[in-house]
């Protein structure tokens, strides 16, 4: 290949940023990043702004290398064959290489009530719209929390610690990803803080109304503000543009990130299924796996073949308010272990994490290839990945 290859990133969150730096290191790349807003949004930290604790924004040139060209638009369509994206507004942006880092959102919440009455808050926007709902009601009001994941969690303890009164429907377990005893010391929190926290049978939510959300063992809660937080579900973009998808719409990939159906097309982050075994989504998976599609296309720019990923988890950290917090521990496998850091070195650690993340992104901007990350030895995945063999469609070579 001679001169200059144009690779674009759809997606500016932890995955597209960090890809688009990462790129930078060879002079001969020109890269172009594609986001809807013109700011880099702070997802874990969401939940602050809908406490009032943070604003959840960092401005671009804080994150993003000064070679990466920032489009603020929204891309409506990937044209695979002729090597474009079409934008919102109506242009086209032509490319070599693709990433697709477009993340993930509020999943459809699919109970009758939830998408007219209660509020997510897995996008700015979202978020943005629910802190002066919360902000309007009285301080005696009832606050329903739906979903016991990090997210559910950190906005009910959040909310409660600014004197809310907060009720958790957890479905069946508060926190399922966690150790029982990290579960333990989460709830024990919880309860200091003044949450109402409902698990176990009867604790799934079954309709939501103005002022109420019903529950599937036949109790009503009253709710003046209810907020959903149950589960994640990822931009159609890729489906809509014909390309391979798993069930949720995660960009089909093999183990090196590269589409399926096409070699220039690489996947990041959220909205990525290498092998149709997708990682959690987090911003944990996302840095790495930003940085590994990025590792890919320099390799096919390169004439090398690219190496398959390799990632490890180090577990799950929780804030609970501004004041505790968890760290669940993990093997590299991403199953909990019993080991666990709460209470305000938790709340530290916590905030370290969040202030890292971004670090990590500035420190590829200005240092682009630097980031390195934990390997896993996952027998469990590479089992799965043995039993699929000689099923996946092979990936496409790259078109001269």
């Amino acid at each position: 290949m001679t001169g200059n290859t144009d690779v674009v990133v759809v997606g500016g969150g932890y995955a597209g940023v960090m890809a688009a730096n990462r790129l930078t290191q060879r002079d001969d790349v020109t890269v172009t990043l594609i986001n809807p807003r013109p700011t880099f949004v702070e997802r874990i930290r969401l939940h602050q702004l809908v406490g009032g604790s943070h604003d959840a924004v960092v401005d671009y040139r804080e994150v993003l290398a000064e070679r990466v060209r920032l489009v603020v638009d929204t891309v409506t369509r990937i044209d695979a064959a002729e090597r474009s994206v079409t934008l919102a507004t109506g242009g086209t942006v032509g490319y070599d290489y693709l990433i697709y880092a477009v993340g993930s959102g509020s999943a459809d919440p699919r109970v009758p009530g939830a998408a007219e009455f209660a509020y997510p808050i897995a996008s700015l926007e979202e978020a943005q719209r629910l802190r002066p709902v919360v902000d309007a009601a009285p301080a005696t009001a009832a606050v329903t929390v739906v979903g016991a994941g990090p997210t559910g969690i950190e906005t009910a303890a959040e909310l409660a610690e600014e004197g809310r009164t907060v009720t958790l429907v957890c479905g069946e377990v508060l926190g399922p990803y966690l150790h029982p005893r990290g579960r333990r010391s989460v709830a024990k929190r919880l309860a200091k803080l003044g949450v109402t926290v409902l698990d176990g049978p009867g604790a799934t939510v079954t309709a939501v109304s103005r002022d109420a959300v019903q529950l599937s063992g036949g109790r009503e809660l009253p709710s003046t503000v209810t907020i959903w937080t149950a589960g994640f579900g990822v931009p159609d973009l890729a489906g809509r543009s014909g390309l391979s998808t798993d069930a949720l719409g995660r960009l089909l990939t093999d183990e090196t990130l590269t589409s399926v159906d096409d070699a220039r097309i690489v996947a990041a982050g959220d909205s990525a299924a290498p092998s149709g075994l997708p990682f959690r989504m987090s911003c944990q998976a996302a840095g790495p796996l930003g940085a590994h599609a990025a590792d890919t296309v320099l390799s096919r720019i390169a004439g090398e073949q690219p190496a398959p990923i390799e990632l490890g988890f180090a577990g799950q950290c929780i804030s609970l308010g501004r004041r505790a917090g968890i760290f669940q521990f993990a093997h590299r496998n991403d199953t909990a272990m019993r080991l666990y850091l709460g209470g305000r070195p938790g709340a530290k650690l916590k905030e370290f994490v969040c202030w890292g993340t971004v670090k990590q992104l500035a420190d590829e901007a200005r240092k682009p290839g630097s980031l390195s990350w934990a390997w896993s030895k996952d027998d469990k995945r590479q089992q799965l990945l043995q039993a699929k063999r000689g099923q996946a469609p092979a990936t496409a070579e790259p078109a001269a």
